[in-house]
């Protein structure tokens, strides 16, 4: 006997890819296995029993044309084996050995194929048959997809978070509509299991299963939220890349096409040689001279099971058949190629679910056929609402209230900021920290402040960075009154939310983006006419003209910054409008000369023109009607010379020209009395005017990077001077008179062609060796009494 159980392994498949078996393939699958049986049994029988039994015919010779086994019937009856009827007083005189060799002769000869070879037709038929149900599991360009989404399939069926997104929307829908992000210690389902990881797929959980039991609920814990966020990314990919194509469609069409025609076959050419099964054959051979007789009437010993069989095969065929046809149907009456999740966006309320095509959607139209939860469970990972949520969920998770207040800093405001950069969202944990004063949000997208904002009672600043925000109307009632300073950095400035500018509590509002190419001309902002406090503005762009709206804030600005980013700005009449502007930077503006417009500031105390294309400044005698201008920045520029009426602004504290093309200072700068500070260094000064010793009030000078080979003893009449910086330079000695600056703290010598330095260093008091750099060799050079006293703390 040979035993069912060898066929097993042309039936094996795994488990879990019955879910892509609709119910057809499943009675197909049953059909073949019966089919099978009725192959393996006929098989059996055809090896273990004798196969036909043959008896000598006495009949005449001219009788040949007969049958010889017509004489065994009676009249009018067909031939069956109850009609046989016995002959007496024949005698054959044959042995064994020539029956046995005239049954095989006969069985060979006379036997129809149809009814020797029935039993293996049906094997290879099945198996042709199961070849074709399940080729596309098998073949290497299907079976990859297919066990890929098998897999993450049953990960996405089992995983706690599919259970918890559909927990909470339920919820949701029960409640009605809300406006709130789902808290941190919302309470979840969890799933009937894990996947395991490491090990071969298991069967997919039952859905039955799922929805009987009750729910177990739990919180979702962090390693259960990773391995969710894991199967996010796998979904999207997966997606991208069975989208591309249908060749799983294609294949189960083409074997089902096969399958069809293979039905069709079998079904005509197996009704026409059923009744070649015949219990009676005559046969008729040359064997006179062996045996004595050319004619034998044989007895096929199965054919009547054989027949019984067949017949029973043919059913088993039939309705086969008709699952293929209903198959053809329908894979050609639906269009398979598109998937909608319709149904399933109304009843769960994740109205982002997209809907899919090519052969994601044709396995999705199987998986339906099986269980519609599949699909159900599935679309939770292709919600961009729940991706949201569980990387909300997971960023809870790891960002605890105590590691956010382990980054807590003191900004340079004094104010307690927290900076949180590159995040996939803003941990809901942030809004526990009452304490804070100061938030930076760098690179983070798509934020959303939820109503916890409210708890940050004591939030005066806030940056976004590269970080677009958007905010509640009862968060924007609540920041309202309370914001101090916001700062707002994207790619284009039509990008910056409109609720910044109905901040009417703001003081600083810091913007920087480009002004797209259609409206860098006009330079249109949002109207800042609702900043009744706002006293300081930065705007970062490429405007040609400064923007119009900032004329609704001209009359309690107090501070304004432009940086251009090296466009030309053009039109600045509206400046004269700033009445009590005090501070005023135009950095990078492709300014060749300084603007008229700013002469007309007299609450002016600051001005930069940093990084611009200045020339010349003829028009600094125009500053004397600044008369409050303390801070004049000229620096960054192609300056050549300083006009000797710069001896005019007399209230100048600080003026700072490096980075230029200066090769002399006019005498005339030793007359601005008030100077506390000079920046020329970075330029190609070769000597200075003696009159910069009457600059009394000097208490910094900047001489780096110059060509300076002396200095003028002059210099050194500035007793308040503090800092004193002549690194590289070509200076060969330095005047002992240096000794009588007692106030000088700072003094950088690097760089230059000096030999020794003068012991009166000893005598600057304020001078520590923290304070002075110079060459090594150069230091222990001094006496050690001076070293040792410039060392003392």
């Amino acid at each position: 006997m040979i035993p069912v159980a060898e066929f097993k392994q042309f039936t094996e498949q795994q488990p879990a890819l019955k879910v892509l078996k609709p119910w057809w393939d499943v009675l197909a699958e049953y059909l073949t296995v019966a089919m099978l049986m009725i192959g393996v049994f006929g098989c059996t029988l055809q090896v273990t029993q004798d196969k036909i039994i043959c008896l000598p015919s006495h009949e005449p010779q001219e009788n040949s044309s007969e049958a010889p086994c017509q004489q065994l019937l009676p009249r009018g009856v067909s031939e069956q084996m109850g009609g046989l009827r016995e002959v007496r007083g024949l005698k054959n005189n044959l042995d064994l050995q020539q029956y046995s060799f005239i049954n095989q002769l006969c069985y060979e000869t006379a036997l129809h194929w149809y009814a020797k070879y029935f039993p293996y037709l049906v094997v290879i038929h099945t198996l042709i048959f199961m070849v074709c149900t399940s080729f596309w599991f098998k073949f290497p360009g299907t079976s990859s997809k297919i066990e890929h989404f098998i897999s993450i399939l049953g990960k996405c069926f089992d995983s706690p978070w599919t259970t918890r997104a559909l927990s909470e929307v339920s919820g949701e829908n029960n409640k009605g509509p809300t406006t709130g992000r789902a808290t941190v210690a919302m309470a979840a389902t969890a799933g009937p299991g894990k996947a395991g990881e490491g090990e071969k797929e298991k069967v997919l959980a039952e859905p039955e299963k799922v929805v009987t039991e009750p729910p177990a609920v739990t919180l979702l814990d962090k390693k259960e939220g990773e391995q969710a966020k894991a199967l996010f990314e796998k979904v999207k990919k997966f997606r991208v890349h069975v989208e591309e194509g249908d060749i799983l469609y294609t294949m189960y069409i083409r074997q089902t096409v096969l399958k069809v025609c293979k039905f069709l076959a079998i079904l005509v050419y197996n009704l026409v040689y059923v009744e070649k099964i015949s219990f009676l054959v005559a046969c008729r051979v040359e064997t006179s001279e062996v045996t004595g007789y050319a004619s034998f009437c044989c007895n096929h010993t199965k054919a009547h099971l054989f027949s019984k069989l067949a017949f029973c095969y043919i059913s088993f065929v039939c309705v086969y058949g008709l699952t293929c046809l209903y198959t053809l149907y329908w894979l050609f009456h639906r269009p398979l190629k598109e998937y909608s999740f319709r149904s399933v966006r109304e009843e769960t309320g994740m109205g982002d679910i997209p809907d899919v095509k090519n052969d994601f959607a044709f396995m999705l139209h199987l998986i339906d056929q099986y269980d519609s939860l599949y699909s159900k469970r599935f679309a939770v990972f292709l919600s961009e609402v729940s991706e949201s949520r569980l990387k909300q969920l997971n960023l809870n998770h790891e960002w605890t209230p105590e590691k956010l207040r382990q980054k807590l800093q003191r900004n340079a405001r004094g104010r307690l900021e927290l900076a949180l950069c590159m995040l996939p969202g803003l941990p809901d944990t942030v809004f526990e920290l009452s304490e804070l004063e100061a938030l930076r949000l760098e690179a983070i997208c798509d934020i959303t402040f939820p109503p916890g904002l409210s708890q940050l009672v004591h939030l005066q600043e806030l940056s976004l960075l590269h970080s677009p925000a958007r905010l509640p109307f009862s968060s924007q009632i609540f920041l309202r009154d309370r914001l101090k300073v916001i700062r707002v950095k994207c790619e284009e400035l039509r990008e910056v939310p409109l609720w910044v500018f109905g901040l009417r509590g703001l003081e600083e509002l810091h913007l920087e983006g480009l002004f797209p190419p259609e409206l860098a001309r006009a330079a249109t902002l949002e109207s800042l006419r609702e900043l009744k406090q706002l006293k300081v503005l930065s705007l970062r762009s490429n405007a040609s003209k400064v923007p119009a709206s900032v004329t609704d804030v001209a009359g309690h600005l107090q501070r304004l910054s432009l940086h251009n980013d090296g466009a030309r700005l053009l039109a600045l009449n509206s400046l004269k409008k700033l009445a009590v502007l005090r501070e005023l930077e135009l950095v990078a503006c492709g300014l060749e000369r300084i603007p008229h417009a700013i002469f007309s500031l007299g609450a002016l105390q600051e001005l930069d023109l940093k990084d611009n294309h200045l020339r010349s400044i003829e028009e600094i005698l125009s500053f004397q009607h600044c008369r409050k201008l303390v801070t004049l920045r000229l620096w960054h520029n192609q300056i050549a010379y300083v006009p000797e009426h710069v001896r005019k602004l007399r209230s100048l504290e600080q003026l700072y020209l490096s980075h230029n093309k200066l090769e002399t200072l006019p005498s005339q700068l030793g007359m601005c009395s008030g100077l506390r500070l000079l920046d020329v260094s970075h330029n190609g000064l070769r000597s200075l005017p003696p009159e910069l010793g009457l600059l009394q009030n000097l208490q910094h000078l900047a001489l780096s990077y110059n060509a300076l080979e002396a200095l003028p003893d002059e210099l050194f009449f500035c007793r308040k001077l503090r800092t004193l910086l002549l690194d590289y330079n070509h200076l060969s000695q330095l005047s002992p008179q240096v000794g009588a600056l007692r106030a000088l703290s700072r003094l950088e010598l690097k760089g230059n062609r000096l030999e020794g330095l003068p012991e009166e260093l000893g005598n600057c008091g304020g001078l520590k060796k923290a304070g002075l750099l110079v060459e090594d060799t150069l230091y222990e050079g001094l006496p050690g009494e001076v070293r040792e006293k410039m060392e003392e703390e």
